[in-house]
């Protein structure tokens, strides 16, 4: 570990830590780190100068140095799916995921701090992302996560060699049960939601949209949101970008119409979402009934002129079949930004507007909606 690399700093309180002896959350506040780390806009950006992965963008990035990690994950493909609507196709990452782009990096963060061991929490995805990654860099791995989790998905954590722990409850009692694990000694919290790295990661969508139109970004990018792990990442890009001259998008944020509290949250026009119950929806991966960076994410979609939509199951179960005749194959919580602003949207939300939309996890982790 180098002194160069970036340090943890609470949003909510200014405090400060160093990664090497921080603990997983903020002492004072227990809510989730942001990092020390702004890239010089004036350093030079040329990712096609880099290796065949998202480390290509390492001028950018928060982990100085050689890295070891990597499944030459990032360069999925942008392909058009509508009119003036493209899909950027991070189903066909290592682990059929986007999570692999933040996975990625708090892999590499681990194996430089070497930890005993590394533990998870997940309702699937970020879950076998980390038990891949961790199985790449040779780190003991364990994930826990709720009841009802997908079978599939555990077996592919099992797979990759991470014991998996199934929590009775839902996905808050997962997180609440790797937490008490990470407060022990030598243990890494590889948190998708609490560990800012992660976010560092997912910011590459982004700049990976950004290279594949030539140097502009669209005038909309629409995205799922549960935890915000995507869409916070894509504002930090998108920020940083900005200070290089390129124009911003609006961010049009996407909810389950089951357990939307971001949603709520906007439309009353509050800076925090209140809790939700957590109903059962399709769209599991993004049904977070109190996602701990709701502050952030709200600030964000304000902040960039954006909005939120939501979308009931009935409108998933189209989107997910309408993508898989296009020829695109994934999981219900995939479906739900086409859901958004596809036939079923009842307004038009993009305007006539570009716009960029992810596809976000493989339908083989899941099937076909019922």
């Amino acid at each position: 570990m180098t002194h160069a690399t970036p340090g943890y700093v609470c949003s909510e309180d200014g405090t400060r830590a160093d990664v090497r002896t921080a603990p997983w959350g903020c002492p004072v506040c227990a809510g989730p780190w942001d990092l020390d780390f702004t890239p010089d806009p004036a350093a030079p950006l040329d990712p096609s100068a880099g290796p065949n992965s998202l480390w290509r963008y390492g001028s950018v990035l928060p982990l100085p140095g050689a890295f070891s990690v990597s499944m030459a994950e990032g360069r999925t493909p942008l392909v058009p799916l509508a009119e003036r609507i493209h899909a950027k196709l991070d189903f066909l990452m290592p682990t059929l995921s986007f999570k692999d782009r933040g996975a990625v990096m708090l892999a590499e963060l681990a194996r430089r701090l070497a930890p005993q061991r590394v533990v998870a929490d997940s309702s699937g995805n970020a879950g076998t992302s980390v038990a891949a990654y961790c199985a790449r860099a040779g780190l003991p791995c364990e994930v826990f996560v709720p009841e009802g989790v997908s079978e599939k998905k555990t077996e592919q954590m099992r797979a990759h060699g991470a014991a998996v722990r199934v929590i009775a409850g839902g996905r808050e009692a997962a997180a609440r049960a790797a937490r008490t694990e990470a407060d022990a000694p030598g243990v890494f919290y590889a948190s998708h939601v609490f560990n800012p790295y992660f976010l560092h990661g997912t910011k590459t969508y982004v700049y990976e949209v950004w290279e594949e139109l030539g140097g502009r970004l669209p005038e909309v990018l629409v995205l799922p949101v549960g935890n915000g792990t995507l869409l916070l990442g894509a504002a930090l890009a998108v920020a940083e970008l900005t200070r290089r001259g390129v124009r911003p998008p609006a961010l049009i944020a996407v909810q389950s119409q089951a357990v939307a509290p971001l949603a709520e949250a906007f439309a009353a026009g509050a800076q925090e979402a209140d809790p939700v119950p957590q109903l059962p929806t399709l769209a599991e991966g993004i049904a977070i009934p109190a996602p701990p960076r709701a502050r952030q994410i709200l600030a964000a979609v304000r902040a960039s002129g954006g909005t939120f939509l939501t979308v009931p199951d009935t409108h998933l179960r189209e989107a997910q079949r309408d993508l898989a005749r296009r020829g695109f194959f994934v999981e219900p919580t995939a479906a739900a930004c086409w859901a958004a602003v596809g036939p079923w949207s009842p307004t038009n939300p993009l305007r006539g507007r570009t716009a960029v939309l992810p596809l976000c996890g493989a339908g083989a982790k899941s099937g076909l909606a019922p």
